[in-house]
């Protein structure tokens, strides 16, 4: 059933916040196992039609700068999912938050549920859909922090020479795998990349990255190598070529860079089956993930002396504790050493 609130929600998440779908998308799944949640604690019979009214009528409301209905909460028997969501207090949540306490969910899955209900309670705040937000009294409770998985340089190598060099598809398999691990973008902001966001004679990538933010980060010339390999098959085709010779004369055709077999733009969860594909071929740990990339490029970096300002741009943090983790992982990489190698390191 659709619930117009969690809709209009999501759709502010994409297009004023500027979520990606996927993360979107688990948003508005923890918003409706909220939903579902108060549907079943309070007796209600789900109808569209009905949260369509409520929805609508809260929405009215709010743009009139009238106050907002009264919920029936306070009935035995509510008949709006909506009205209980808009009119829930912070006891509310926590009944909900002890529900799936009881389901044993992991300390991250319910830090990201709790997130959700801050940003969905703060959006319904902004539009006058509540009188008071819940979630200001409502703690995230504490996570151990988790270091992020590297590879070793020698599993990298291994895992770049997988793809097959003679056919187009092997040779743009190479170029996104030596893309991901050269620049350390998300895989979001590689199948993102246009043909006109390359710049050969820069060697560069013009990326857009979270909240449409644009940065600029340098290809290493193994990569450009093998994005120039990759372009040079896709080229024999004469309407890749046509695109292509646009996007070298600075115009925008918006046409993308890395393309499946039907000419159209690849999908994060295909670079994924890729990778676990590359990952079998190579012997490699099938965990892996694209991400891993992204980790272990920052990791090396540190371990040969980059300086943590120049990653953290290189990766596009925001803020400069996000890549901070990443000197605690080269930190203990150190230390293992040390007490593998150090005559007097004592065991322990």
């Amino acid at each position: 059933m659709k619930l117009p609130i969690a809709e209009a929600f999501t759709e502010a998440l994409i297009h004023e916040r500027h979520f990606s779908p996927y993360t979107a998308r688990c948003y508005s799944a923890d918003l409706r196992q909220y939903a579902d949640f108060i549907a079943e604690s309070n007796g209600i019979e789900p109808s569209e039609a009905l949260e369509l009214s409520r929805y609508e009528a809260i929405r009215e409301s709010a743009e009139a700068n009238r106050p907002a209905p009264e919920t029936i909460a306070g009935e035995i028997r509510p008949s709006s999912i909506t009205d209980i969501i808009v009119g829930s207090d912070a006891e509310g949540v926590r009944t909900f938050l002890a529900h799936l306490a009881d389901k044993q969910y992991s300390p991250a899955t319910m830090a990201r549920k709790i997130a959700t209900l801050r940003s969905f309670y703060k959006w319904a705040l902004k539009r006058g859909f509540v009188a008071n937000n819940p979630m200001t009294l409502i703690r995230t409770p504490r996570q151990a922090k988790r270091l992020p998985k590297a590879i070793t340089v020698e599993q990298v190598e291994r895992l770049l020479s997988a793809p097959p060099d003679d056919n187009i598809l092997g040779r743009r398999d190479r170029a996104i795998l030596e893309t991901l691990y050269s620049t350390g973008i998300r895989v979001s902001e590689l199948v993102g990349l246009s043909m006109e966001d390359l710049n050969f004679e820069n060697e560069a990538l013009q990326v857009r990255g979270k909240g449409k933010k644009e940065r600029l980060v340098p290809l290493g010339r193994h990569a450009l190598a093998a994005i120039q390999r990759y372009v040079d098959l896709l080229c024999a085709d004469n309407r890749f070529a046509t695109f292509w010779e646009a996007a070298r004369r600075g115009e925008r055709t918006g046409h993308p860079l890395f393309v499946n077999k039907h000419g159209q733009r690849l999908s994060s969860r295909s670079v994924r089956r890729k990778l676990d594909k590359y990952l079998r071929e190579a012997g490699l740990d099938p965990s892996i993930s694209p991400h891993t990339l992204r980790h272990s490029l920052a990791t090396h970096l540190l371990d040969n002396g980059a300086d943590l300002r120049s990653v953290q741009e290189l990766l596009g943090h925001q803020s400069l504790s996000t890549t901070q983790v990443y000197t605690h992982l080269t930190a203990q990489r150190l230390h293992d050493a040390y007490d593998k190698a150090h005559p007097r390191a004592e065991a322990g």
